[in-house]
């Protein structure tokens, strides 16, 4: 029978290079284990590392758009809070001026257009509201104010309105401070800018606009039937009972106008928080898809990994034995 003989030396070399090889696929398939992740991208992309690349493009916008959407949605959520909190006050203050006006009263009218100067403040505040650190309704001018306080714009009015003597002449007075282009409200009366907020990405091709300021003529509708009300709290028209009554009256009218001028409003914010929504879903179902698809690429199979890792720790376990025998082997033990 011939048969090739390996020395002694030769075996050595062989054994060694075995257990360096064992060694390194064991700490390898360790390796791959802790991370998840198969060491050796490209024996399964072929050498070809675009798809991994394109992925790992994709979760980065992805991720992104998340901080887009996620701000776009705080921004949306603080405007609807805000918009609830004066359409409240406008509808529990306008039928009480109307029911104060109609009893002709004007002790009830004092007392409910003193109350009106608090809930006028609290307006002012909730236009004023921040999102992280950001004035929602001042436009561009995120770091400005939107409003300035209510005391700054009923003293501006009680001048625009001292000459008046009628519930007509004040209302218009009042309009004109509001209405006129570079006159009392937008020079002194609103803070922020005249540019809008840039719109907010949802998508590579999707963008929704939270951009409504506090200089919108809805706002200043609003803001007109409160401040009506409170200066008559502070005096106005202060001597004339009828004509104070009449622009209690005006005031409350005003402001359930301004009742419906706000659910027309808050339901152009919903509609933008309904579209911020969507995109988050389909946001996240698009990263779980990209995820999986990059996983199907760079992960390890679990089940598989730890199966050869016992593998190859049975395979040393047999390699250090045969070493032990070898190693012990004589003359005498092969001549038994």
């Amino acid at each position: 029978m011939n048969y090739v003989s390996v020395g002694d030396l030769a075996l050595t070399f062989q054994n060694r290079t075995q257990n360096v090889q064992v060694k390194s696929d064991l700490a390898r398939l360790a390796q791959e284990l802790a991370s998840g992740q198969k060491s050796d991208l490209s024996t399964t992309t072929s050498g070809d590392f675009s798809p991994i690349v394109g992925l790992e493009r994709s979760l980065l916008a992805n991720t992104a758009f998340s901080t887009s959407i996620a701000e776009a949605g705080m921004y949306a959520t603080a405007m609807q809070i805000s918009l609830e909190m004066v359409q409240t006050n406008s509808s529990e203050l306008g039928p009480s001026l109307l029911t104060a006006s109609s009893s002709e009263n004007q002790m009830l009218i004092q007392v409910t257009t003193v109350d009106a100067k608090e809930k006028f403040e609290a307006v002012i505040s909730a236009f004023n509201t921040q999102v992280a650190g950001r004035y929602a309704f001042s436009g561009a001018s995120t770091d400005t104010v939107a409003l300035a306080d209510a005391d700054t714009i009923l003293s501006a009015l009680q001048s625009a309105i001292a000459s008046e003597t009628t519930a007509v002449g004040v209302e218009a007075a009042i309009d004109t401070w509001f209405d006129s282009p570079g006159g009392g409200y937008e020079t002194l009366g609103y803070t922020g800018s005249n540019n809008a907020l840039a719109p907010f990405r949802l998508s590579d091709s999707d963008s929704v606009r939270v951009d409504l300021t506090a200089a919108d003529d809805s706002i200043r509708s609003v803001l007109k039937g409160f401040a009506m009300a409170a200066l008559i709290g502070q005096g106005a028209l202060l001597g004339s009972d009828n004509e104070r009554t009449a622009l209690t009256r005006t005031a409350g009218e005003r402001l359930l106008g301004a009742d419906s001028t706000l659910a027309v409003i808050r339901g152009a914010v919903g509609s933008g928080e309904a579209r911020i929504e969507n995109a988050a879903a389909r946001n996240i179902a698009e990263k779980s898809t990209l995820e999986i698809a990059r996983n199907e690429l760079t992960a390890v199979d679990p089940f598989r990994a730890a199966t050869e890792l016992e593998a190859l720790k049975t395979q040393l376990e047999t390699l250090y034995t045969l070493t032990v025998r070898l190693s012990r082997l004589t003359l005498s033990e092969f001549l038994r």
